[in-house]
């Protein structure tokens, strides 16, 4: 039996919709094709564990599994989840009538615990943009993704969720998320605020000065005079990011799987503190 089952890969800072069509024939033996790199070729261990620890195995007949399009490098471990409902589906062990309506993403446990991916934004941006009913992905990125509308967000915790959803024995949670609500929330509230910097009254004045004209600023002292400190806390003074500038730097951030779980919008001016000895090309 021959199923599609759908995820994304990332490049640079935007998706792209993979198809994996599973089929299972007679015979032996199980063939991953698709130009998967080492992390989803290891993914059949992962899944049959997964699998195994509820209630659900690996058929024992010939899987072919194909990525398309088959002249991408497909990477990372995010397949996990849709190579394991593709095979479910293609072996009947799930009911898949809708299973193509949705894209799904995320890295399995052997438990069938999920962990979370990088990309998840651009991801949900590719699903509503090709015309995804919904997006299932692991929990700790549902209210990243749940940042598009007119998409259903899912965040799950274990592979059982999912399975019972498509077999009709249970719901999905719904993520959703106010944008612009989320956005003021997180102006009114940055990490580092230079309000809270006690003292250093001329080098503050400094900074205030530097922020207001769009000045650079260089900081020379011994270690632990506060250099690190006060830079950190710059961009609580700097002009507030729009809309725009936030949804582009939550993109840039989660593609690098560098935000917290369970934040949506990045409504703050990143910081970064590169070491001095870096080269200018990394810089």
């Amino acid at each position: 039996m021959l199923i599609k089952v759908f995820g994304s890969a990332v490049f640079g800072v935007e998706a792209t919709t993979i198809t994996v069509e599973v089929n299972i024939d007679k015979g032996i033996g199980y063939h991953l094709v698709g130009l998967p790199d080492n992390a989803i070729k290891e993914s059949s261990f992962r899944i049959a564990a997964a699998l195994q620890n509820n209630g659900y195995k690996l058929p024992g007949k010939k899987i072919t599994i194909n990525m398309a399009p088959a002249d991408l490098r497909k990477e990372g471990s995010a397949y996990d989840l849709t190579l394991a409902l593709g095979i479910l589906a293609a072996s009947s062990q799930i009911k898949g009538e809708s299973i193509s309506d949705y894209l799904i993403m995320g890295e399995l446990s052997l438990d069938g615990g999920l962990q979370p991916i990088k990309g998840a934004l651009p991801i949900a941006i590719k699903a509503r943009e090709e015309g995804f009913k919904g997006f299932i992905l692991p929990k700790q990125n549902a209210k990243e993704a749940a940042i598009v509308d007119n998409l259903l967000v899912y965040g799950v915790e274990n592979i059982k969720e999912v399975i019972d959803f498509f077999d009709g024995k249970g719901t999905l949670e719904q993520t959703i998320v106010d944008t612009r609500e989320e956005f003021f929330k997180e102006l009114d509230n940055p990490e580092f605020d230079f309000a809270d910097v006690k003292g250093q009254e001329s080098i503050k004045r400094c900074m205030e000065i530097a922020a207001a004209g769009g000045h650079n600023i260089i900081l020379v002292g011994p270690p632990g005079s506060g250099k690190t400190m006060l830079s950190k806390r710059l961009p609580s003074i700097l002009p507030p990011m729009s809309l725009q500038e936030a949804l582009e730097t939550t993109k840039i951030h989660s593609v690098v799987g560098r935000i917290k779980d369970n934040v949506g919008l990045m409504a703050q001016r990143p910081f970064r503190s590169p070491h001095h000895t870096i080269s200018n090309v990394i810089y």
